[in-house]
């Protein structure tokens, strides 16, 4: 009988107690734990152990969880949690788009923490963060919206939906993490890369190509079922 290997969790905090809480729950729910107290310690260890989830304040001393969020994501798939005690939404907001799947503020239950980690260890990892190895990206699923990488195209029910190149890869950008915020100049770098024709800064660019692209999905910008404006930020893609 072959076993299941054993999920594995980083928690990175600089309160000790609150550390040692969290460690036991995890470990007590199956999870291989490592801690750490600060941010380049935290991702020398993610580099070397590969975690499967991330627990990360936000409020670290020196480089600060959205920085180590940042980094994290330019080597690794692993999903993040991020905890902040500040309950202002910009620094959610912030959290969220450079890279954070999820956040959940202090004070809180350890027990729902976990529930809330293994909620997100259920949800697909399609594209993002460092390459799979296993090949093509799977398809993208957002109620009636159907996203399918490999063969470029988006459906909307049964309907095949024409997207011009930058449609299709505003799209592709938004789903490829769901529920993460995209400021509109982290779309401009992705989606424009200075080939055709935005000016640095032009962000309202963005806004002209994610109103073609919501008429052609069908999608009321008033009461949007898959690209949702976060006001003052960006955009992101609705609950799957």
């Amino acid at each position: 009988m072959v076993e299941t290997p054993r999920l594995s969790a980083l928690v990175v905090d600089d309160e000790p107690s609150l550390v040692r809480v969290v460690e036991g729950f995890l470990a007590r729910d199956g999870f291989d734990v490592r801690t750490a107290a600060d941010g380049e310690t935290a991702l020398a260890l993610a580099r070397e152990a590969e975690p499967d989830v991330v627990v990360l304040d936000l409020g670290l001393p020196g480089m600060d969880g959205i920085e180590v969020c940042r980094q994290l994501r330019t080597f690794s798939r692993c999903y993040v949690l991020m905890l902040t005690a500040r309950a202002d939404e910009v620094d959610l907001l912030v959290g969220l788009a450079v890279g954070a799947d999820d956040y959940v503020t202090k004070p809180f239950s350890p027990r729902a923490l976990v529930a809330r980690i293994r909620t997100l260890l259920r949800r697909p990892r399609t594209t993002g963060g460092a390459p799979e190895d296993s090949g093509e990206p799977a398809k993208q699923v957002f109620g009636d919206l159907v996203i399918d990488p490999p063969a470029r195209e988006v459906h909307v029910g049964s309907s095949l939906i024409g997207l011009t190149r930058t449609e299709y890869e505003l799209l592709e950008t938004l789903s490829s993490r769901p529920r993460v915020v995209f400021t509109r100049q982290q779309l401009l770098d992705n989606v424009w890369d200075g080939t055709t024709g935005a000016a640095p800064g032009d962000e309202h660019l963005v806004d002209i190509h994610i109103g073609h692209l919501r008429r052609k999905l069908g999608d009321d910008s008033r009461s949007p079922r898959y690209v949702l404006t976060v006001r003052g930020v960006g955009y992101r893609m609705g609950p799957g």
